[in-house]
């Protein structure tokens, strides 16, 4: 009798030994979670957007909210203007169709907050982690890369390549340049080929390639002096099925 209550506690020991294992793993499984990070222009809402079917649902003006088309509703984010450092913290209030170009959608209340800028209103957004309060101000988030060999239109890359500096001076940061990331190549006569073909279709005058390293090309057009300038190269390229294109500032 005695051996069979000996085995019986020997049984649930090794059960809830295994439990705890199995927790803590599961903590740090949470822990190495790929946290969301990237850069764009944010998208200011208007009831004219909606009416114009430019976006396909509303906002209320006068509260701090904010739609993206991918991004689950209610998720904790941080959203920060690099310009002057102004930022806060909100969470997804709707998932929404609008043209890629954007980033995000905001209403006027958080622009005003932010003080965007009307003609560059360039955002971040960062996902925050759940139970810290610190979340970081640069992210470079890779996507695994893809070797893409001779054909377009190539598949895309979506990268947030981002380096944004969060100068006090506005002047100078209101200098600073836009550039548009159109992908990665293994092959430079991949990139090259790519490059000429897009030179014909939409008369590109500033794409060039630049070097990565040795098995990585990446093909860019710019520099683009402000949002503007940019807009119309970057709806030029999504017609040509560019769909993932990436925009940068530096």
């Amino acid at each position: 009798m005695n051996k069979n209550k000996i085995l019986f506690i020997a049984v649930i020991f090794t059960f809830l030994c295994s439990c705890t294992s199995s927790s803590f793993k599961k903590v740090n499984s949470d822990d190495n979670k790929k946290y969301f990070s990237s850069s764009g222009f944010a998208l200011i809402y208007d009831d004219s957007l909606y009416e114009q079917k430019i976006v396909n649902k509303r906002l209320n003006n006068e509260n701090i909210l904010l739609m993206h088309n991918t991004l689950k509703t209610n998720l904790s984010i941080k959203i920060i203007n690099p310009i002057n450092s102004k930022s806060l913290k909100t969470k997804v209030y709707k998932n929404a169709n609008y043209p890629k170009i954007f980033n995000v959608v905001v209403s006027k209340k958080i622009a005003s907050i932010l003080e965007l800028d009307s003609e560059n209103p360039f955002v971040e957004i960062l996902e925050i982690k759940k139970n810290k309060t610190f979340v970081a101000k640069e992210s470079n988030t890779f996507d695994e890369e893809k070797n893409v060999a001779d054909k377009a239109p190539v598949e895309q890359i979506q990268m947030n390549d981002i380096a944004v500096s969060t100068e006090t001076n506005t002047l100078k940061a209101k200098k600073k340049s836009f550039f548009i990331i159109i992908s990665d190549f293994y092959y430079a006569d991949s990139a090259n080929n790519l490059k000429k073909n897009l030179k014909d279709k939409v008369a590109l005058d500033n794409i060039y390639i630049k070097k990565i390293n040795n098995n990585k090309h990446r093909l860019i057009v710019g520099p683009f002096k402000n949002f503007n300038a940019l807009k119309t190269t970057y709806i030029s390229l999504n017609n040509l099925g560019f769909n993932d294109l990436n925009v940068y500032k530096k």
